[in-house]
């Protein structure tokens, strides 16, 4: 994607299910659980760069040892950085005590990170916020070992206000008011709720010690989950560990947030992405399933596992934006998805440059939209098939004609190269523009100058920034006739509130371009009468988004237009035109991800409602406030 976006955290988690020497004897090492861990993250690093978290558990140990570890890091190459200082504890048991280095029970008293539980996280800063407080997996502490607990996820909330404020009513004082925080204090007090019940129906038969066994054996996480997650609105995959061995992964109603799991003999395993389990654990796909909406898997102290329903379902609306973006396409299902998103586009294309291939160069912007450049190029080549049949009916008896046509093949060439990572440490926006402008480069003397139409794919157009500042820019040296961009996503229209950083109306270039269009067409005051409905109705905006209205005077082809009028530069001498996929396509290419609240406003829960709302009277009052 062009203009890049902050997005989507990644989970990771792995539960030994054997006694640990077993892992030990089998794979003649004591880091399997770390390793595996290793690679999860590693190949799920596509989900979070901003920070990374790694917390373990060791089940069992006697009282006076420590059986939680956990690591943060915001360093340049986070994961690496923990492995590195995870690695350092093993070397250092194998360096000074070789002869133990083997012994499970040994390295698991005197080495930290070498429990039976791991869970770890990958982070996008979606809040601006990059401190290492802000990294996951949080830790709720407790001299009470079914007390403990330890939260990741891959989650937004849109109430969180309301969340906190039912902490405050419970007699709780939350440290900070943030969805993460608010969301393991929930779940933590209906753990001690839960935990204080058993206490009080078994005191009289045990004494303090023998209890705690009792507790442990007979914690029901999903009921925890059921009484604690009842108010969550938003969209989530949250992934706890508690001190006595037991763990959840719980989804979202809706399914916009994604997990998936695999289990054995010998491991449950759990992660963002299927690619990251199959790596990891060299298995089928078909072996790897997924966590259902409104359930959640939870394993309890002896490594048993389930998946049950923990709160009521809403129509699943998994986050279409997974497969034409976030996710790796590596996931077959996703490569073709993405294949068929470029494929879905040529019509339009086709009509863009008027049929005329001779004269058109394909490229893409580097380097996720490849996939859809790839089924792009396909389906021209498909429709190559039935134009040469008609050309050798044309040609029967022209060889020379028939050579030409039938040797004819589209021209394809790599005229975007992503060059470096811009740090936008330049504070000015003018020397901010320039840094920009040089994240790309171009192909030279590939393009007949003033002849050729060039048909350059993106994943998406957010902002429309890069395209003008640099891509257009760019390509504007290489003198073509005209320059088609082409976006296998929708237009983005509606903030996003469920994981991704998308949170400010102005942001959005389709946004910007349907203000100008108001105001030619002497229709701004449909922006006032939407404004004005927002505040009459502050009380509750979860019930209607009435910011779709402004939307609604102008076809997709308008605001398209308008979008490449903004983002053609200045000394732009070439037509540009922008096309997008429509949402109908999206559909058909990406059918069992329908959620598309971020181009239709549909949003899967009512606290989208409340935030577009919000968003739209924040960008009218000229606040830079965030809608959640």
């Amino acid at each position: 994607m062009s203009d890049a976006i902050k997005h989507e955290c990644g989970i990771a988690m792995i539960r030994l299910r054997k006694p640990l020497q077993y892992y030990y004897d089998k794979y003649n090492t004591p880091t399997y659980g770390m390793s595996k861990l290793y690679l999860l993250m590693e190949k799920q690093h596509n989900r979070g760069q901003d920070g990374v978290g790694v917390a373990n558990i060791k089940l069992d140990l006697p009282a006076g040892s420590r059986y939680i570890s956990r690591y943060r890091s915001i360093a340049e190459k986070p994961i690496q950085d923990i492995f590195e200082k995870i690695g350092k504890k093993y070397n250092k048991a194998n360096k000074t005590n070789p002869e133990e280095y083997m012994n499970a029970q040994w390295m698991k008293e005197n080495t930290a990170f070498t429990g039976e539980m791991w869970l770890g996280h990958l982070r996008y800063g979606t809040h601006g916020k990059n401190s290492i407080e802000n990294c996951h997996p949080f830790l709720r502490q407790n001299n009470w070992k079914s007390r403990n607990l330890v939260v990741a996820g891959n989650f937004n909330m849109t109430n969180v206000d309301e969340l906190f404020e039912r902490l405050v009513s419970l007699g709780q004082s939350p440290k900070d008011k943030i969805d993460t925080v608010t969301v393991m204090e929930k779940i933590g007090h209906f753990l001690d709720m839960e935990v204080q019940r058993l206490f009080d129906e078994h005191k009289e038969d045990y004494d303090n010690i023998a209890i705690n066994k009792v507790i442990e054996e007979n914690i029901n996480l999903q009921e925890v989950l059921a009484n604690s997650c009842k108010d969550f609105d938003g969209g989530y995959a949250m992934a706890g560990m508690a001190g006595y061995g037991g763990a959840f992964v719980a989804r979202d109603p809706a399914g916009i947030r994604p997990a998936y799991y695999y289990a054995d003999d010998e491991v449950v395993v759990v992660a963002s992405e299927k690619p990251a389990i199959k790596t990891a654990f060299d298995i089928e796909y078909s072996q790897i399933k997924e966590i259902p909406a409104a359930h959640a898997l939870i394993i309890d102290k002896q490594g048993d596992y389930k998946v049950v329903p923990f709160t009521n379902s809403l129509p699943k609306k998994p986050c279409s934006f997974e497969r034409i973006y976030f996710s790796r396409a590596s996931d077959p299902n996703i490569y073709q998805e993405r294949k068929d998103l470029g494929k879905l586009l040529i019509p339009q294309v086709l009509k863009a440059i008027d049929n005329d291939l001779e004269n058109t160069v394909f490229s893409f912007i580097p380097n996720t939209a490849e996939v859809s450049f790839l089924g792009m190029t396909e389906e021209v080549e498909n429709y190559l098939v039935n134009e040469r049949l008609a050309a050798i009916q044309r040609y029967s008896n022209d060889v020379e004609a028939m050579k030409k046509v039938l040797s004819f093949r589209p021209r394809i060439e790599k005229l975007v190269i992503k060059d470096a990572k811009a740090r936008t440490f330049i504070a000015d926006d003018a020397h901010r523009d320039q840094m920009v402008a040089h994240v790309y480069d171009t192909t030279y003397e590939v393009v007949q100058k003033e002849k050729d139409t060039l048909v350059i794919i993106d994943d998406s157009i957010v902002r429309g920034t890069t395209l003008e500042k640099s891509i257009l820019t760019l390509v504007n040296k290489l003198s073509p006739k005209k320059v088609v961009i082409v976006s296998s996503a929708p237009q983005i229209r509606f903030p996003d509130c469920y994981g991704i950083d998308m949170s400010r109306m102005k942001e959005f270039i389709a946004f910007r371009a349907t203000l100008e269009l108001l105001e030619e067409t002497k229709q701004s005051h449909i922006l006032q009468e939407v404004y004005q409905k927002i505040k009459e109705n502050e009380a509750d905006l979860t019930q209607e988004n009435y910011v779709k209205a402004i939307y609604e005077p102008f076809t997709d082809e308008q605001i398209s237009d308008r979008i490449a009028k903004i983002v053609t530069p200045a000394h732009m001498e070439a037509e540009v035109e922008v096309i997008f996929q429509t949402v109908e396509n999206l559909h058909k290419a990406c059918p069992e991800h329908t959620g598309d609240w971020y181009f239709t406003g549909n949003y899967p829960t009512k606290g989208g409602n409340r935030v577009v709302n919000k968003a739209f009277k924040l960008f009218i009052e000229g606040s830079e406030d965030r809608s959640y």
